[in-house]
């Protein structure tokens, strides 16, 4: 826990930015029978019934500090879908970065085997020699503020039923763009002196 809330205390430093990477999945359903539009005092309405079309991978990556964040579907999690996001993290999101400081939770697929998994040995090293991994303690994934920005994406954006993957990549694409356009940093208070004076009482 100290290690990322010290992390989260430094300056912003572009050569050496902290991106914060967490995922999720989002059901796809599709209406069955089409809802009743809104008439006046009444709102739109919904049939219980829905058809499933599989489910999605949500990536999260965020960067706490620059209010910059990338949301990508996939159609699952495996250590080849992590493993391809990090390296377009640090080819296209982050080329000129000397190190990427990478927060998040301890997911079997979050580490440098995946890399090595996904790709030649010379590019796995390539990559992993502009990352250092921070790991959050065990139940303390709510200090990963990718986590953060998800609960934000659910609620604005995945609290209904999107039918198929085109429609949720085009939902999030406008979210992301729409939170990147707009000044959306964190200011993260809780410290390492909060941690320990929590651990006291």
């Amino acid at each position: 826990m100290e290690n990322t809330l010290e992390l989260y205390q430094r300056p912003y430093d572009p050569d050496e930015p902290t991106v914060c990477i967490d995922e999720t999945t989002k059901q796809l359903t599709q209406e069955v029978i089409e809802p009743l539009p809104a008439a006046p005092g009444q709102p739109e309405r919904f049939d219980t019934l829905y058809k499933r079309n599989g489910v999605a991978t949500i990536f999260m990556l965020f960067e706490p500090l620059g209010g910059w964040r990338r949301v990508a579907v996939t159609e699952g999690k495996t250590r080849l879908d992590w493993a391809w996001q990090i390296r377009q993290l640090l080819d296209e999101d982050y080329p000129r970065a000397r190190k990427v400081h990478l927060v998040m939770d301890n997911l079997n697929t979050h580490g440098g085997a995946s890399l090595y998994e996904a790709f030649a040995p010379e590019e796995a090293r390539r990559l992993l020699s502009r990352l250092e991994f921070h790991y959050t303690p065990k139940h303390g994934s709510w200090l990963d503020m990718a986590e953060i920005e998800l609960s934000i994406l659910s609620r604005q954006c995945l609290d209904r039923r999107i039918p198929d993957a085109p429609t949720l990549v085009r939902e999030v694409q406008a979210w992301q763009n729409d939170r990147n356009n707009k000044p959306s940093k964190v200011n993260w208070q809780f410290t390492t002196k909060d941690a320990r004076n929590a651990g006291q009482k």
